[in-house]
């Protein structure tokens, strides 16, 4: 897609913008500079302070390990139980090799001196000042050594000397045990110069100053001639000794750092003029970049208007069977989210759960590389409210660039409206075969009430003219054979009306309707039900509530939907199972108004009742379980009664059995 003159003014800038774009990166790069040339400096700083801490660390630990050497060569004075004189030689022989201690001196229990030696290296330590002077200090140390059970030192003190000058000191206070008490003390005077001096000294450079300090920075003692520079970096140490703790303290001078001699500096340079390098480079992509992105954002908005337009499903997976895309037209037909769909395995949310393991297969043998068929296959999906739909699925596989395959891609179609039209169809050529059979029953009864009515009159002609004839002969007629031959001639002509009745409910005439009461509804069935309910064994109960109104029917298609319904019931205890066979025939009022009053009959029998299966199509046209049956009797019944303006139905009794119930309108009894 080429872009349009404004778009153009848009990506073009004039030149004085570009300068500025550019003026506005030239500061960058050197504020990033100046930025990175500081934490160099920074950088090195921290550097030297860190071997600053690491030299005063070293320091402390060889002032420790220095003393501890000592403190084990004043207990060697005492080992072999030394008189005042030995052990003066030994302890300055000591002093000669240690030129840290000045003064070592071996008391009693009391504090009170047995024998002492001074440092062969100076004059007397106290000869201006005298030793009662420190001696608070000394009572001190050997009070917290006893207290230790071990070495103990005192707090430093200034001792002034005949020169003017003074040294600074601290006192060594040794128990000495003699079974399980205290015999005596070796005292041992430590100057701080010196420990400075001697323990520490050699390891300084020039450029470093190792002193002593008290908690406010007072210098106690000082060792090293620190050459100045422009920058100090101090470290200080706590000398942590039995009874008393020191600071040391160790101050470093160094210059600043040189700019391009600098290795981080020098770094930091080169860098920046790549970037400014890079910067130009990128200045004369910016154009196609641009265009490049508008052309992305275009495609991006193409595809997504056409995915919100599609109505067919979309969802993809990788080759673990994880969704990694869906569109619109599949969240709304799932009634799930994207985001509770995107990353989800198997088993999908939208599986129904008793076909989980069968998708599961289908889905492995998918993943396994077996390309499902072009034209698709039907499947059936479970929306998040729990209904269900049938769909069909179209998958491909997914290729990438490389041609690589990455997963697989499936359209979804929603068939249920197809499957609604396919049944609707299916329904309708259903019933267009049953009017096309109803037609044909129809003018075979026109054929059969048209043959059958010739024969019947003939029959009824025959029956009344043998009782003429019995009654004119000699011979006494008996009183059974006259009643049947009444009987021959009275249902042929019933048959007779039947027939006419059926052919006028064929062609759709007008039906003669009568006030009849219930009880002679029920008297003109009861020979023929009461004959085959003797074949079969059931017992017929009727009941008719007394002061029933009359009703207004067709009395000969009502009987037979009161004989094809008793049949039926007779014929449902037909069964060798069924001991107990009683068919009960009841009428009653139904639930009238003032307009419209209604009589109810029930027929129930104690069958093995009706399957659901069956319930549903019971009064089908043609659909019945009998294996001589033509599946019409209930049909017809139902259509007679629904001419009526009542209804036919039924429902299970417990524990065993059917009633089937229908009502007829009663006899309107005009206003007074």
């Amino acid at each position: 897609m080429l872009p349009g003159r404004a778009d153009e003014a848009r990506l073009l800038p004039l030149g004085w913008r570009r300068w500025i774009l550019w003026l506005l990166l030239a500061v960058l790069v050197l504020l990033m500079l100046g930025v990175m040339v500081y934490l160099a400096g920074r950088y090195e700083a921290s550097q030297v302070q860190a071997r600053i801490e690491r030299d005063t660390s070293d320091a402390v630990t060889d002032i420790r390990s220095g003393l501890t050497r000592n403190v084990q060569s004043l207990q060697a004075l005492q080992a072999s139980n030394p008189t005042p004189n030995s052990w003066a030689i030994e302890a300055a022989e000591l002093l000669r090799e240690h030129r840290e201690i000045v003064r070592i001196e071996w008391r009693d229990s009391a504090l009170h001196t047995l024998s002492q030696v001074d440092t062969p290296y100076r004059s007397s330590l106290f000869d201006r000042s005298g030793r009662e002077s420190a001696q608070t200090d000394v009572a001190l140390a050997c009070a917290t050594a006893r207290r230790f059970n071990g070495p103990a030192y005192s707090s430093s003190y200034f001792v002034p000397r005949i020169d003017g000058l003074g040294l600074e000191v601290v006192e060594l206070c040794m128990p000495l045990i003699s079974s399980g008490r205290v015999s005596g003390y070796v005292l041992a005077t430590y100057a701080l110069q010196e420990v400075l001096s001697n323990l520490v000294g050699k390891q300084l450079t020039r450029s470093q100053e190792l002193s002593f300090t008290e908690a406010d920075g007072t210098r106690l003692a000082l060792h090293g001639s620190a050459r100045r520079g422009t920058r100090m970096f101090t470290a200080q140490q706590l000398l942590d000794l039995p009874g008393n703790t020191l600071v040391l303290r160790l101050d470093s001078w160094h210059s600043a750092p040189s700019l391009f001699p600098n290795v981080m500096t020098a770094l930091v340079t080169a860098m920046a003029i790549a970037l400014v390098s890079v910067l130009v480079l990128l200045a004369k992509d910016t154009r196609r970049r641009l265009a490049a992105e508008r052309d992305l954002a275009d495609a991006l908005a193409f595809r997504k208007a056409m995915e919100d337009s599609l109505v067919t499903g979309l969802r993809a997976r990788d080759l673990q069977g994880h969704i990694t895309y869906v569109n619109p037209a599949f969240c709304q037909m799932v009634g799930f989210g994207s985001d509770e769909l995107l990353g989800h395995g198997m088993p999908a949310p939208y599986w129904p759960p008793d076909l989980v393991s069968e998708y599961e297969q289908r889905q492995a043998i998918r993943l396994a590389g077996n390309v499902p068929p072009r034209e698709g296959f039907e499947s059936v999906f479970m929306r998040k409210d729990g209904s269900r739909f049938p769909v069909l699925v179209i998958e491909a596989p997914l290729i990438n660039a490389q041609g690589l395959q990455t997963g697989w891609m499936s359209a979804f179609l929603d068939i249920s409206e197809q499957r609604r039209i396919e049944e609707l169809s299916r329904a309708s050529q259903e019933r267009l075969q049953a009017t096309a059979r109803l037609a044909t029953v129809g003018e075979m009864a026109s054929l059969l009430s048209h043959e059958l009515n010739q024969p019947l009159a003939a029959i009824s002609s025959y029956a009344t003219g043998s009782m003429n004839l019995l009654r004119q002969g000699d011979s006494t007629v008996t009183p059974d054979i006259e009643m049947a031959l009444r009987r021959i001639a009275e249902q042929a002509e019933r048959a007779g009306r039947v027939i006419k009745s059926v052919h006028d409910f064929v062609r759709r005439r007008d039906q003669a309707r009568e006030a009849v009461p219930a009880r002679r509804l029920l008297e003109a069935i009861m020979p023929l039900v009461t004959l085959q309910a003797r074949k079969l064994g059931v017992r017929v109960v009727t009941e008719i509530e007394p002061g029933l109104p009359e009703v207004m029917c067709d009395r000969t298609m009502v009987e037979q939907v009161l004989l094809n319904l008793a049949r039926n019931g007779m014929q449902a205890m037909d069964q060798p199972e069924i001991r107990d066979r009683v068919l009960r025939i009841q009428a009653r009022k139904a639930a009238s108004n003032e307009a419209n009053g209604w009589l109810e009959w029930s027929v129930a029998d104690q069958g093995a009742g009706i399957p659901d299966e069956v319930g549903q199509q019971l009064f089908t046209p043609f659909f019945t379980t009998k294996a001589e049956g033509m599946g019409l009797g209930l049909s017809l019944c139902r259509t007679v009664v629904e001419q009526h303006g009542g209804y036919l139905g039924f429902e299970r009794l417990s524990p065993t059995g059917t009633i089937f119930r229908f009502t007829l309108p009663v006899k309107k009894t005009p206003a007074p």
